[in-house]
């Protein structure tokens, strides 16, 4: 699943059904962990703002836009609903849970 805005406002049905039918699910926004869902991985929204402000200030001062580098996201996080994944049975190796940005209980 990719993420758009069809998907972000229909997360808890879209949560809530993979758990139904079982379907194993990693999540591209920290809010879809928060809703329930079992992880989530993805692009830091906030660092892609500052990200985004810094292309601003350039165009602002007379940079080309078409002559910017396309710059990728450099920080990502890891968020793993503890609860959620014990639930469904997903045992989440130690390992794992280290790396993560945010546990949730």
């Amino acid at each position: 699943m990719m993420p758009d805005t069809f998907n972000t406002t229909n997360r808890e049905l879209i949560i809530g059904l993979a758990a139904r039918y079982g379907v194993p699910a990693i999540y591209f926004n920290r809010y879809f962990a928060a809703s329930r869902g079992p992880i989530a991985y993805g692009a830091d929204y906030v660092e892609l703002f500052r990200q985004a402000a810094g292309y601003v200030d350039q165009i602002l001062h007379g940079a080309n836009p078409g002559e910017l580098p396309i710059q990728l996201p450099a920080k990502f996080d890891l968020v793993i609903n503890v609860r959620t994944a014990n639930a469904l049975g997903i045992k989440v190796p130690q390992t794992l849970l280290s790396f993560a940005n945010e546990l949730i209980e």
